[in-house]
């Protein structure tokens, strides 16, 4: 939504500033290494992508040119392409290697992310080889046995923190997690206080999230994953679910 929120200005402000100011859109065409790369690409990420100096050259390019160019969507090879730049290797962080298309160009989805990653010798953060292990009494509530057995006094210290979840799916319902009095709580039901972070998401989706097979990051900005509240809060909880696969939990 942010980013379609910045394509609707551009044509806004394209029409309402003509003759004077010039305002276009510029997107990568592959993935530019950053620190949210790193973050949400995992291990071995960083050799798929290209640096900052594209979008730079690309944006000086752009910038050179008359009032008059204004409404535009650019693509930063293209751009450079336009303006006689054949050589593109040296943009890459390790020329030659297969790049990563960007996350929001129309032609990739999460899950094409993932299997382009793996296919190039990376291993992505929201997808580890280990999950948490099974239970007979159901997914969500296997799920909720893990993270019981992970919180205490220094979680709840550290974190100060209520959350609800609302479970769509296969196995919905509501469920909380209380990291902000004693030693801590999470169960099935309502929170005894008002929440002040609420995720909502498929049950599915959940298991998956707390298990360390899908990122929390990538699961918001895939539309998978609905937030309201404090979002502070919501990456304190984004930790603890880092260390509780660290800890193989």
């Amino acid at each position: 939504m942010a980013k379609y929120g910045m394509s609707m200005c551009v044509l806004g402000m394209a029409e309402e500033f003509k003759g004077q100011i010039a305002v276009n859109a510029l997107w990568p065409r592959t993935a530019i290494q950053t620190a949210a790369m790193d973050m949400l690409g995992g291990e071995g990420v960083g050799k798929q992508c290209r640096t900052a100096d594209i979008m730079a050259d690309a944006a000086y390019a752009v910038l050179l040119k008359p009032a008059a160019f204004t409404g535009h969507f650019l693509i930063d090879d293209d751009v450079l392409r336009a303006e006689g730049i054949k050589d593109f290797d040296k943009y890459a962080v390790q020329p030659g290697h297969p790049l990563l298309p960007d996350f929001f160009l129309d032609e990739t989805s999460p899950e094409g992310l993932v299997q382009t990653m793996e296919e190039h010798g990376a291993t992505p953060a929201f997808k580890p080889a280990s999950q948490a292990p099974a239970s007979s009494s159901g997914p969500i509530e296997s799920t909720f046995d893990v993270i019981r057995a992970s919180i205490n006094e220094d979680v709840v210290k550290s974190t100060k923190g209520l959350y609800r979840f609302d479970l769509t799916g296969e196995n919905s319902g509501v469920w909380f997690l209380d990291l902000k009095s004693g030693a801590g709580s999470a169960g099935a039901g309502e929170p005894t206080d008002k929440a002040d972070v609420v995720m909502t998401m498929d049950s599915a989706d959940f298991s998956k999230m707390f298990a360390g097979k899908l990122k929390p990051t990538l699961a918001f900005m895939s539309g998978k994953l609905r937030i309201k509240g404090d979002m502070t809060m919501a990456i304190k909880l984004e930790k603890l679910m880092s260390w509780m696969n660290k800890a193989k939990l």
